[in-house]
């Protein structure tokens, strides 16, 4: 008997136990099953991800107010149609390089690069290069020749020339109509310049051309003091152009700026004492590049003479618009009406005056 109930409950613990292993053998293929299923998954959206193509961005600072206004409309126009990463180098050459090196170990299928220091682009043309990854230099232009080294490369901007013709154009026409702003009445215009940047070419022929255009017109230029160098920054300009007002006040008839940035920044300091006030009767030209917002408030306010529109939604566009084709193997320009001037790498948007 004893042996009999011994036998029975020998038996119930081996049902017991073949239960259990038949239970966690079905975990443990439910539990392979769901992780296969897990790696499916993901292998199935970087698949995905990978059907279009992903493009690096690097802007050389990202509180510069027009390239704001390119930036975003790059954004949008890439939305949807490509995995965009983009990186401030927050005006320093040597963490653009960082954030290139980046970009390259990460295997973009194209780079778009508004250069810190246009200088240092040699560099970018041979990482750029030795990766077999086309690259787009934008607004900021680097040597001709550096661009052309490499057949995966081509630069859309401007000409800078241009900006700073259309800048003689307007002090020609602005003291043609309104003498009263020859406040010495010797028939010259004394004026005051404001410089991007040192080495900047695009700054550096905004500040030739526009003189020597008024210069072309017929109108006698006299600059006061030396030319400001203000890193296309409102602030710096507005201090700089307190320090020239409290030593030339009365002396200066104009105010020419590289871009709006540093334009409004000489408004503001003018309106500190009395000058260019909406409703004042004190008035001092000033005329900026770009057409921000800012800029355009103040012409439409008549604290501001104007200024010429570079337009940044036109260049984005583009920049878009090359990349996807670049990404894509096809030739930069294919299906676009954007054309290439007499470098044969470069892509020029036009500049237009803007005056109330």
């Amino acid at each position: 008997m004893k042996k009999k109930l011994f036998a029975l409950v020998l038996s119930g613990l081996m049902v017991f136990s073949l239960a259990a292993c038949s239970s966690s053998s079905s975990e443990g293929t439910t539990e392979e099953a769901a992780g296969e299923e897990t790696a499916t998954t993901e292998e199935e959206g970087a698949t995905a991800e990978g059907e279009v193509p992903d493009v690096g961005v690097l802007i050389y600072k990202y509180d510069d107010t027009y390239i704001s206004t390119v930036r975003n409309a790059l954004e949008a126009a890439l939305d949807g149609k490509a995995n965009v990463s983009m990186q401030d180098g927050k005006g320093d050459q040597a963490t653009q390089n960082d954030q290139l090196d980046v970009m390259i170990s990460k295997g973009v299928d194209v780079l778009c690069v508004n250069m810190v220091d246009a200088q240092a682009a040699s560099g970018v043309v041979e990482k750029a290069k030795a990766a077999d990854i086309p690259v787009i230099f934008f607004n900021r232009e680097p040597a001709t020749d550096v661009i052309a080294s490499y057949e995966k490369a081509i630069f859309i901007g401007t000409n800078a020339a241009d900006a700073g013709k259309m800048q003689g154009d307007i002090i020609t026409d602005l003291f043609a109509e309104h003498p009263e702003y020859d406040l010495n009445g010797d028939g010259k215009v004394q004026y005051v310049m404001f410089q991007g940047e040192p080495d900047n070419p695009e700054a550096i022929a905004r500040t030739q051309y526009s003189v020597e255009q008024a210069v072309e017109n017929g109108t006698e230029m006299e600059q006061v003091g030396e030319t400001q160098v203000c890193n296309w920054d409102t602030e710096q300009a507005q201090k700089a152009m307190e320090a020239i007002l409290a030593a030339n006040e009365g002396k200066i008839e104009l105010v020419i700026a590289n871009n709006d940035g540093m334009a409004i920044g000489c408004i503001a300091a003018l309106s500190n004492i009395g000058y260019n006030v909406e409703g004042g009767d004190k008035f001092i030209p000033v005329i900026g590049v770009d057409a921000t917002d800012a800029a355009k408030d103040a012409i439409a306010k008549g604290t501001m003479s104007a200024t010429v529109l570079q337009d940044g939604e036109a260049m984005g566009n583009a920049v878009a618009a090359v990349a996807l084709n670049a990404a894509s193997g096809a030739d930069f320009l294919e299906g676009t009406e954007l054309t290439l001037d007499d470098t044969g790498v470069a892509v020029r948007i036009p500049y237009a005056p803007y005056t109330k």
